[in-house]
């Protein structure tokens, strides 16, 4: 079976691909042809430069985004007609590439895999393939000067862009060349929601050109199969194409949640893998049925998100988080938990009992290795406990390491006990490593993780409202969260406060 990996767009959070990548390789999938359009096309020429997805992904945690935004000259901005564009492709070209290891003469000398790269020729309104022993720097920046934000590249009396309007992912240049499987990895959004403001509608635009000439390339497909189905040889073919397609359950944060810190690189590297690991877990030979639903997504509702880094002593061997600390203190053995939060939600958050979220996240622990992807996880913020006066703030990450199930199990312990001890009950996570995908599983390791002044600042500066661009709908949204968090710890610490004399 030959199988085409394709890289839709997706602007600066296509290090969701990364992540993607790294869990379709750790399943022994290979693929002898990668498509890339817009921003897939970095990945894709990381591909062809030699990297392995472990090393996109390092590569991706890395980069510094802004690198990715630079200006045109004085005088493109003075002009009375208006300015060609808001910034140029300089950054990408001489910071962005360099840092995700792209070789463009790698590139074009690659072999094992062939490449293809979809550029837009403006002057002629088309969507051109160019292989990857053709491609070249300034057409890899045409492939992502989207209208507005960069300006077309000129090259042979025509001028290129960003092809995503006309096409975003070209499953059928897979087809073309033999593929009988297609895996996409689509990054855009596909939801029911029409959001207000100028930007937003820009986006929904291009999700809408990019969706409608997908479907229309599965109409495509389709046709083929059918025919293929009804006794007839299709371009040599005999057996149907089956597509998969690995998307996020709701539309990714925009460009500028990335760039102005909402969420990170390491994070989008994270739902990546998460999301893919739970297709691969789920998925049939036939792949995904071909109509709009493949791509569709749920509509984001309004939320709170945030990142917080919990570290500390942590020992194999050991099964009492306390006792685990201190023999990981003697050893130097530490263990990080990088963790993002989402509640999806917020209302239904507030009125669920358990109060559950959901847990992205990696881990850094020398024994088994570093940035290790979770691919499933729990927040539960003050779940009740079987002990009175006791209530648990809940951190559960699922990983595998060399092939075996891990489960990184923590929890806070909020109590009504005899001491005023807000802060330390609020920012230690005991924690214990289970054997297995859950936490009845036999404890291998224990240790005792903190949040430190510095991480609780960086957390609430990651605080983020979901789902809306209101201002006055994110500041109710951060008032109920706050109401209800400032409320539990109230509950559990004021009629100790109440009883100080």
């Amino acid at each position: 079976m030959t199988r085409s990996l394709v890289l839709s767009g997706g602007g600066m959070r296509v290090s969701y691909q990364a992540g993607v990548l790294k869990a379709l390789y750790e399943e022994g999938l290979r693929f002898p042809h990668v498509d890339g359009t817009s921003g897939g096309s970095v990945n894709a020429a990381m591909l062809l430069s030699g990297l392995s997805p472990e090393q996109m992904c390092d590569r991706w945690r890395t980069l510094r985004v802004k690198d990715f935004v630079a200006f045109m000259p004085l005088s493109n901005y003075l002009d009375l007609a208006g300015p060609l564009a808001l910034g140029s492709g300089e950054g990408i070209r001489s910071k962005v590439f360099p840092h995700l290891g792209i070789d463009m003469a790698r590139v074009r000398a690659a072999q094992g895999m062939t490449g293809t790269f979809n550029v837009c020729n403006y002057s002629r309104k088309v969507n051109e393939v160019i292989p990857h022993d053709r491609m070249d720097e300034e057409m890899l920046v045409a492939g992502m000067s989207l209208p507005i934000f960069m300006p077309p590249v000129p090259r042979n009396g025509d001028l290129y862009i960003d092809s995503a309007f006309i096409r975003d992912a070209n499953p059928l240049e897979a087809v073309r060349r033999g593929a009988d499987e297609v895996w996409i990895v689509w990054t855009l959004g596909n939801s029911r929601q029409y959001r207000p403001g100028v930007f937003q509608q820009y986006i929904q635009i291009l999700e809408m050109s990019a969706n409608g000439a997908l479907f229309e390339d599965f109409e495509q497909i389709r046709a083929i199969n059918e025919r293929i189905a009804a006794g007839e040889r299709v371009g040599g073919r005999t057996q149907p194409v089956r597509v998969h397609v690995i998307r996020p359950e709701s539309p990714l944060p925009l460009d500028p949640d990335l760039y102005f810190g909402r969420i990170d690189s390491a994070t989008l590297i994270d739902m990546g893998y998460r999301d893919a690991r739970r297709y691969l877990a789920h998925r049939t030979d036939e792949g995904v049925p071909l109509t709009p639903e493949a791509t569709a997504m749920t509509d984001r509702t309004i939320g709170i998100s945030f990142r917080e880094t919990m570290t500390g002593g942590f020992a194999l061997g050991q099964t009492d988080p306390r006792a685990g600390a201190q023999a990981g203190e003697r050893a130097g053995t530490t263990l990080a938990m990088h963790a993002a939060v989402e509640i999806a939600d917020l209302d239904r958050f507030v009125a669920d009992p358990t109060h559950t979220g959901r847990l992205t996240g990696d881990i850094d622990f020398a024994p088994l290795g570093r940035a290790i992807p979770a691919h499933d996880g729990v927040f539960r913020l003050f779940s009740p406990s079987n002990t009175p006066n006791l209530r648990h703030m809940v951190y559960e990450l699922a990983f595998t390491h060399q092939g075996q199930e891990y489960y990184l199990a923590g929890r806070k312990e909020v109590r009504q006990d005899s001491g005023l001890d807000v802060w330390k009950d609020t920012t230690t996570l005991l924690t214990q490593l289970h054997r297995g995908s859950d936490a009845s599983g036999p404890v291998v390791g224990a240790g005792v993780l903190t949040l430190g002044v510095a991480d609780l600042t960086r957390l609430v500066s990651t605080l983020t409202v979901t789902g809306t661009t209101s201002p006055a709908e994110k500041a109710k949204a951060v008032a109920k969260f706050g109401e209800f968090f400032m409320g539990r710890l109230w509950e559990t610490y004021g009629p100790r406060m109440a009883s100080q004399p």
